[in-house]
Order: structure tokens, then sequence, then C-alpha cells
């Protein structure tokens, strides 16, 4: 006997919710004590953006410098630490909003909902302000016309740090915005 389209699609649909809700379960275990306070959150957040921030000191340098050894070698070391650093940190940033920005919204409740889009609005406003900013730099810095010398690197690396921005700034802000925990007393008032 074969199982029908549907009841495929739903029992896959239970082992996805089974496994989600074992990795929220293994992400509060594996989450440290230090993180359940706003601030320490908030340092993370703030690491984040420093990290982000790094991607468009990599397409500055890459403009003023290039093309030159320093040039290269710059972006190489600025790109190395944000492979070491920013990955882990990315892996942290997901584990303190518990998935928040990347979870499918039926896989979400109404608040984290809520605070998703929160995040997206935020993380959207801001990067308009980034996008404006873009073209005025690169408006006033060019103004040679088609003869212009932008390097290919650095209009690689600007582009580039437009996507990592509107890629990674939702999970920023998503830590950023979180919440504390309702204290414990709380809880059980709700049960």
């Amino acid at each position: 006997m074969t199982e029908s389209p549907i009841g495929r699609l739903e029992r896959s649909r239970r082992k996805r919710e089974q496994r989600l809700a074992a990795l929220d379960d293994e992400l509060e275990q594996r989450m440290p004590a230090r993180y359940a306070r706003q601030r320490p959150r908030r340092m993370l957040a703030g690491a984040g953006a420093v990290t982000l921030g790094l991607f468009w000191v990599d397409a500055a340098v890459s403009w003023v410098l290039a093309p030159s050894d320093t040039a290269m070698i710059t972006n190489f070391v600025i790109l190395g630490v944000l492979v070491v650093v920013g990955l882990p940190l990315a892996g942290q940033l997901i584990a303190v909003t518990r998935g928040l920005t990347s979870k499918r919204e039926r896989e979400l409740d109404e608040r984290q909902i809520t605070a998703r889009l929160r995040a997206f609005a935020t993380a959207h406003r801001a990067t308009t302000f980034v996008l404006v900013a873009v073209v005025v730099v690169t408006s006033i810095a060019d103004r040679d016309g088609r003869e212009s010398q932008i390097p290919g690197a650095a209009l690689f690396l600007i582009l580039f740090a437009l996507l990592a921005t509107h890629v990674f700034l939702p999970l920023i802000v998503a830590a950023w915005q979180t919440t504390d925990p309702p204290a414990e007393e709380e809880r059980d008032g709700d049960a």
C-alpha cells in the first residue's frame, strides 16, 4: 500500500516540527546563562554590528588602496577575521534569538511573529539608510563620470557588504530587541 502525497506531506511536517522542538530544547539547554539578561544580549548584538561594519571597512580600504598589495593583504586579513569571528558570532546570535529571523512564520507563535516583524522593519529602515549613504558617498567621491577609476574590487566589496547587511542586520536587530523572559512567578501564574 502506497502512502498518499498528502500523508507524506503531513508526516514530513510532523517530523520537521519534532526536529525544531528538539532543536529549541537543545538551544535552551546550551544557551549560556549570561545571555538570559538584556545587557549581555545587547553586547552580543553590538559585537555583531561591529563585525558587520568590517565588511564596510573592507570595501573602503579597497576603494582607497586598490590596486595594491597593501589593499589585497588588508582585504584578506579582514576577511579572515570575519570568517574566524563572524561565523561563531552569527551562530550565537541565531541561538540567542532562537532562530526568530530564519524560521517559517507558521513555526512561530504570535509574540515571536510580532518580534520578527519589528526586527525586520527596523532592519529595513537601517538598510535603507545605508543604501542612501552609499549612494551619497559614491556620488561625492566619484566626480569623474565616465573617466572614473573606481577599483572593481571595491565595487564588488560594496555589493557584498550590502548583501551581508541585508542578511545579517535583521538578526542583529532581533538580538538587540529581544526582551527578557518573564519572571518565574509570572510564568507560574499563567499556567
